[in-house]
């Protein structure tokens, strides 16, 4: 299954999308990054970590930070500027950030090689990408238990 098909599969599950979320915004981590060591180890592939890490803090950098700053700043009313037109250029922003996060997630597939005959565990997959992504961005590692419910809401072979 490709990543993308995989990512929207997962993030769909009940919960996940919240878990993702509190990742990304209490923990500093990068959604598709995780996502991506969880397809990874799912589909028994290797996602290099340093190669994948470092693709994703240039393009996160580059692009999806940006661009998720002016959809969070455009969610503001602003005085003299009409709700209606402000929000509609919000949903285009926000369609072109989930457009940017398509993309970097097909470049990690990329990255990533053949399907392998044994699938691998996500949860030290995830733990080990999070820290990796925590090192590079000089912030702490999210919990264990942060990790460990992200993974069972995400992955659906991953213990409840």
């Amino acid at each position: 299954m490709s990543l993308w098909s995989w990512a929207v599969r997962a993030y769909a599950r009940p919960g996940a999308a919240q878990a993702c979320l509190a990742m990304q915004d209490d923990n500093g981590q990068n959604v598709p990054l995780l996502l991506a060591a969880a397809w990874a180890a799912d589909e028994g592939r290797v996602l290099p970590l340093d190669a994948s890490v470092a693709l994703t803090l240039d393009w996160e950098t580059a692009v999806v930070g940006p661009l998720r700053g002016v959809r969070r700043e455009l969610k503001v009313a602003r005085t003299d500027v009409a709700d209606q037109p402000r929000e509609a250029l919000r949903e285009r922003v926000k369609a072109v950030e989930l457009e940017a996060e398509r993309i970097l997630l097909d470049a990690l597939e990329a990255l990533a090689g053949p399907v392998g005959s044994t699938k691998a565990a996500p949860e030290p997959a995830l733990s080990e990408t999070a820290a990796a992504w925590a090192g590079l961005r000089e912030i702490s590692a999210p919990p264990a238990a942060d990790i460990k419910n992200l993974t069972a809401l995400i992955c659906y072979d991953a213990p409840a």
